[in-house]
């Protein structure tokens, strides 16, 4: 199959310049503050605020306005399909957590996030090893949510297709407290408490939650507990400081686990059999303490951050009684996680350069390290309980990475450069020695370069070029299991290595108006694909080249005063840039170059047009596209069809000081359509398909009070 001619500079240049004769023959003397109402602030790939309208990459910000005006605050998901170039799927499963894809970076995880940095306040929520969870957001405190796509991501290490920031509200003003509630379709509810605001010169932000949910498919119920507590303080006139402490504790959520495409059709409610019989759960403990500190020492700004914590989780898996897997690994994972790390960055403006020239040093560690056993998920002929010990180890991933940075703007001129040298280290002590020693050790490292170069053709005109290099290290999920049901870990995996190229345009039509326009391409070699899916066991093997070009366009516009829109739309072409062979024996099959890599849409579209009459009431429909995803590497099996829903949502505001009070009301596809809301790639049990609710209903109400 030949790949379609998407990713052409000289055509995308050629565009560039003509829109900046076009413009520069306009009102060419338009004032650049007259259009700041569209720009937003981001620290993400700069590490100090700049205007994201200024800065040679793709990169957005969702205020606090995008993240709780009538949404939920309880999945990411709720406000990250605005971002281009990003595909979250809701799975419907809390045992899960939710899929989030960037430029296809991530596309295939079977649990959770991987490839992809999230971090919360300065905080990691993803392992050394590229393993992370969304779920760990706290979106009811969140101030902003930054999103960094393209080359310069890979200044942030290993497994960093791309960056997702979140970063929380400091306590500010006259102190509030707060109560919400919640309700809404399948039981779910919601109840969440609230503290915030300064007292003698210290701001804090308090938040409780609870969510209990039926879940829209049997078998899928679950309770989340969240809190968070944070201080910011300034100790001096020089210097700011926060301490941020977090909690997540989900016990016993059941895991619906996937459907077969007759399952889906016949009732998009089911689960499989296996599901229930095993009673497949997760119960989830997640605490963390974190510190940033932030110095200024003449024009040269010292950061410091570090964290700890500790995560215990147990789930019951449907490996069918008497399989290998059960009897090598079993059918229980119980794992007990302790990470911490450290970082520290300095920041030198060069007042002798021409120009605006910052140098940026810094260097970062992280580790985490789980007390990991596996048990038989059964005693006899009793089902989904602790069974016999069948796996004991010790399994710890390291990563150092010193890095530095170049920040240059002159005349018309961004110059943006950047080196990491990245490493990440597992190590595997085997303490349960029966069928033999699987300890070992694995290093993977890696230079990443980086170098972003923009030009302001006009004051609301912005070209860009971006190019980098990175690599994907496999996770400790990946590496566990050797292929053809050898025991012992997968320690010849090599890391997935990524060249990119990207073209950006950025244009701001007037001050309510703003256009970004990226055309990006990502080669890889040796990329991580499944190998082997039998009887819950999955190993993993490098398959070749990749190639995916695209193209994203985000617009948001105040039409009026009353009326503002915001679209997104990502075209990305995914495929495999030569042939391999995947899987062994009679479950072999081969994959030919040009076959489309699982898991990601070639076209996503969001929309959204508010209509805010009053300043009391807001309202807004909201639609969602998507096409078809192939489920497999052959792409033989059935893709998840394309699907388009739409919501709506509204929010009233009254104000009685010190009161005030605020209610939402929201319906979730309003027209009922029956679809897959997401897939997970490669099931060995052909169990692909995972279905998203018919129309939903949410209601809720909260009440302030300010002191």
């Amino acid at each position: 199959m030949k790949h379609p001619t998407l990713f052409r500079p000289s055509m995308f240049l050629y565009g560039l310049s003509v829109a900046a004769v076009c413009l520069g023959q306009g009102d060419a003397v338009q004032a650049r503050e007259s259009a700041v109402l569209l720009d937003a602030l981001v620290v993400s790939g700069t590490y100090r605020p700049d205007d994201s309208f200024d800065l040679p990459f793709s990169v957005d910000s969702l205020d606090q306005q995008q993240i709780s005006d009538g949404q939920l605050g309880i999945n990411a998901s709720e406000v990250l399909n605005r971002v281009p170039g990003l595909v979250v799927q809701n799975r419907q499963n809390y045992a899960q957590d939710l899929q989030i894809s960037s430029r296809g970076f991530g596309a295939r995880a079977a649990f959770g996030v991987r490839g992809l940095k999230l971090i919360a306040d300065g905080i990691p929520a993803s392992t050394p090893d590229g393993q992370g969870q969304a779920a760990t957001f706290n979106l009811d405190t969140a101030e902003r949510i930054e999103v960094l796509r393209g080359p310069v991501a890979t200044l942030y290490g290993s497994n960093a297709g791309g960056v997702i920031q979140l970063f929380s509200r400091d306590g500010e003003g006259a102190p509030r407290i707060g109560a919400e509630t919640l309700i809404g379709s399948d039981g779910l509810s919601k109840n969440h408490l609230s503290a915030e605001g300064a007292v003698a010169g210290a701001g804090f932000v308090l938040d409780a939650s609870r969510l209990d949910t039926d879940g829209y498919r049997d078998h899928s119920a679950a309770r989340r507990d969240q809190t968070f507590a944070k201080l910011n303080l300034d100790p001096d006139a020089d210097s700011k400081l926060a301490l941020i402490y977090s909690s997540l504790e989900q016990n016993g959520t059941q895991d619906p686990l996937g459907q077969t495409w007759e399952a889906y059709k016949a009732d998009p409610r089911s689960v499989t059999a296996n599901a229930q019989l095993y009673n497949t759960r997760k119960s989830i403990d997640h605490q963390q303490l974190g510190m940033n500190y932030e110095r200024y020492m003449g024009e040269a700004t010292l950061q410091l951050n570090a964290y700890t914590g500790e995560r215990s989780v147990i789930q019951y898996l449907s490996i069918p009684k008497g399989t290998p897997a059960s009897e090598r690994g079993g059918g229980v994972v119980d794992f007990d996680r302790t990470f911490y790390g450290a970082g520290v960055r300095w920041l030198q403006p060069v007042s002798s350069a021409p120009g605006e020239l910052t140098l940026i040093a810094g260097l970062d560690f992280d580790r985490s390290e789980d007390d990991r056993r596996g048990f038989q998920n059964f005693i006899g002929s009793q089902t989904g309980i602790k069974g016999e010990l069948r796996r004991d180890e010790v399994d710890t991933a390291t990563s150092l990475d010193p890095y530095g940075q170049a920040n240059w703007a002159i005349d018309n001129w961004t110059i943006q450069a950047g080196l990491r040298h990245s490493t990440m280290q597992l190590e595997v002590a085997d303490h349960f020695l029966s069928n033999g020693d699987a300890s070992g050790d694995k290093r993977y490292q890696q230079n990443n370069p980086a170098l972003s170069v923009m030009y302001a053709f006009a004051p609301n005109l912005h070209g860009y070029v971006s190019v980098g290099k990175g690599f994907e290290t496999p996770t400790q999920a990946e590496l566990a299991y050797a292929p053809g049901g050898r025991e012992g870990f997968n320690f010849g995996l090599k890391p997935a290595t990524s060249k990119q190229y990207e073209v950006g345009l950025k244009v701001l039509l007037g001050d309510r108006t703003r256009i970004n326009a990226a055309l990006f391409q990502i080669s890889t070699e040796d990329e991580l694909v499944v190998a082997q899916s039998v009887g819950g066991r999955t190993s993993y093997q490098n398959a070749g080249r990749t190639l995916r070009r695209g193209f994203e366009l985000a617009l948001a516009s105040q039409i009026s005063e009353q009326w503002s829109t915001h679209i997104a739309y990502t075209h990305l072409q995914a495929t495999y840039d030569s042939d391999f062979i995947s899987g062994s024996g009679a479950s072999q099959k081969r994959v030919d170059e040009g076959n489309y890599l699982p898991g990601i849409p070639q076209n996503t579209l969001f929309a959204e047009l508010n209509w805010q009459p009053r300043d009391w009431l807001s309202t807004a429909i909201e639609g969602l596209y998507r096409s078809k995803v192939y489920v497999e590497d052959s792409n033989n099996a059935r893709p998840a069809p394309a699907y388009s829903v739409f919501n709506w949502r509204a929010r009233f505001e009254q104000k009685h000081a010190p009161w005030t009070f605020q209610q939402t009301l929201r319906l979730d596809n309003l027209l009922d359509r029956q679809y897959v809301g997401s897939v997970i790639v490669g099931d060995g049990n052909g169990r692909f398909y995972e279905a998203a609710p018919g129309l939903s209903w949410y209601a809720g109400a909260n009440l302030s009070y300010q002191f």
